[in-house]
């Protein structure tokens, strides 16, 4: 048999209203008391609020937490954004750092070519290496000064410490050096303290050997290496580098100059030795003798005598 639906909604509907009127009226009585200002009504609220927030703090747990957990949000929004600023401003000290340390150590290669000893007597020219050869068989770097510098071909080229090589080849503006490991450098040296005299040949590698030495024996590993300034190409006591010896047993040099951080290259003024332009101060080879006629001698006449 169906259930008669009807007879439920018939009680349903009035108690529905009779539980809205009753809320409706807590409400206004609530509203009414809390508007009252009396200090009876005062001291009833006191009451009722200490009798019923205590009782509610379960409820308010969800709210503070929802609370908590906003802020606890919010606060680590700010340390995102402050971690990436802090990492932005990281780089840029980096940055500074690094271009510190480039300025640094441009500042010491500047200041080794200032305290390099040269004789008072030669001047010099300093310029900035724009570029290298680039090449395994040519070792050579570009300069930013040439001929309106007053710059020759053969002219010595040395960094903060050492000989690096000599200008070979000018333009207007820039110049040529040719470095002491080049296969086509061939520099006359003076071995220290035996006073031994050879060549620095170059061979395309990081230390050239040392050639055509008067005795071998003399020479030992560490002997320091300066210019001979023999042939009026290169002046004298430059500093070259020292001895040192290869597997092999050969002699080569450690070059003083610094070629992996060539940045300023100081240019020495040097026009050489006087010139012989005199042909009486050579000593030519041997000329062929020249055959002189001899005259015969006048005869002299019979009878001739006094």
């Amino acid at each position: 048999m169906a259930r008669d639906r009807t007879q439920g909604d018939d009680y349903t509907a009035p108690l529905k209203r009779l539980l809205l009127g009753v809320l409706i009226f807590l409400l206004l009585s609530i509203f009414l008391i809390w508007r009252i200002d009396s200090p009876r009504v005062e001291r009833f609220r006191a009451q009722v609020v200490d009798a019923v927030l205590p009782s509610f703090d379960w409820a308010m747990t969800p709210v503070t937490g929802t609370v908590a957990l906003l802020r606890d949000f919010q606060s680590y929004q700010r340390l995102t954004e402050q971690n990436r600023e802090l990492r932005r401003e990281l780089q840029q000290m980096k940055a500074w750092k690094e271009a510190a340390l480039q300025l640094e150590q441009e500042n010491a290669r500047l200041l080794d070519l200032n305290n390099v000893r040269l004789d008072p007597r030669l001047t010099f020219i300093t310029g900035v290496v724009l570029a290298d050869s680039g090449s395994p068989f040519r070792q050579s770097v570009l300069l930013n000064i040439g001929s309106r510098d007053g710059l020759v071909d053969g002219w010595a080229a040395m960094d903060g410490i050492g000989l690096v090589g000599r200008v070979s080849g000018t333009g207007a503006n820039t110049s040529r050096v040719i470095l002491l490991t080049d296969s086509s450098s061939r520099i006359p040296v003076i071995v220290q303290p035996s006073g031994q005299r050879g060549l620095v040949v170059g061979d395309n590698s990081p230390a050239p050997h040392i050639d055509f030495l008067e005795n071998r024996e003399q020479v030992r590993p560490g002997d320091r290496v300066i210019s001979s300034g023999d042939g009026g190409v290169f002046p004298p006591g430059l500093l070259v580098g020292q001895v040192a010896s290869d597997p092999g047993g050969r002699l080569r040099v450690r070059l003083a100059a610094d070629y992996e951080r060539l940045e300023y290259l100081r240019v020495l003024r040097h026009h050489g030795r006087k010139r012989i332009d005199t042909p009486g101060a050579i000593i030519g080879p041997d000329q062929p003798a020249t055959t002189v006629p001899i005259r015969p001698a006048p005869e002299v006449a019979e009878g001739d005598n006094g």
